[in-house]
């Protein structure tokens, strides 16, 4: 059988598993609430929400959210990841402190966050960079310091510029470092957003979930679930055929 076939036969099977125990967890429980929270209920909410254009709005909001996290992680990492590659004496003075700051839960900061940027979307994007930098910064790094010395002697060799030798030598040689980050930032900032957009803004994933608690709408919150997770696995399928497509491993 052809390996790929396999392989989406059995990862099918994984999550036909996963709903089978989601339909016994809720039909096992002895509170009439929870058959609300069943798989049927909620598949059934969730080819409802999908057809309004509310859902669509609140999606929308989430993943201009995440891009702009992202934009912002990348921002910071690379820059940051190149200077603790290419220098040993950043690497040795900084990394005590990003390792730190890495173990401080992005949420943590929330209250400083509001306080500094009040409410709205700003809080938000200081959050999800917080959150997507350690990431990106850390594998830029170790891609950096990971790279093959007799590139960079060529370059020296060829009397190439240190501009040069950035753009043609090491940062083509970083890219699936730098992918891999953003892959890890992706799946992190999704985690995080949904809590960030709680923070009073009107629009988002996070917000529907607060929306349908409130209207006891509890099928449809279990639908908002589905979809978060959704969403996000085809995000991360998204950047994995994206490392496919330029040929990394």
């Amino acid at each position: 059988m052809n390996t790929w076939i396999a392989s989406t036969l059995w990862g099918l099977g994984g999550l036909l598993a996963g709903v089978v125990l989601w339909y016994l967890a809720t039909v096992w429980s002895s509170s009439p609430l929870m058959q609300q929270f069943g798989p049927a209920a909620a598949f059934h909410s969730l080819l409802e929400i999908l057809g309004w254009s509310e859902t669509w709005m609140h999606v929308g909001a989430s993943l201009q959210r995440i891009f702009v996290g992202l934009a912002i992680s990348l921002g910071v990492g690379v820059p940051a990841g190149l200077l603790l590659g290419l220098s040993n004496r950043a690497h040795a003075a900084l990394t005590p402190l990003f390792q730190f700051l890495r173990m401080i839960s992005p949420l943590s900061w929330m209250p400083i966050a509001v306080m500094a940027f009040g409410i709205g979307d700003a809080p938000i994007y200081f959050l999800l960079g917080v959150a997507g930098v350690w990431p990106v910064l850390l594998n830029t790094a170790s891609g950096v310091r990971h790279l093959n010395p007799r590139w960079l002697m060529l370059g020296r060799s060829l009397a190439a510029t240190k501009l040069e030798t950035l753009l043609y030598l090491i940062l083509p040689g970083i890219v699936g470092s730098v992918l891999t980050g953003s892959r890890l930032a992706i799946g992190v900032l999704w985690i995080v957003l949904v809590p960030c957009e709680m923070l009073g803004v009107s629009a988002g994933l996070g917000y529907l979930i607060l929306d349908t608690r409130d209207r006891m709408a509890y099928s449809e919150l279990m639908a908002v679930i589905v979809l978060i997770g959704l969403i996000g696995y085809l995000l991360d399928s998204a950047l994995r055929a994206l490392f496919a497509a330029l040929g990394q491993r």
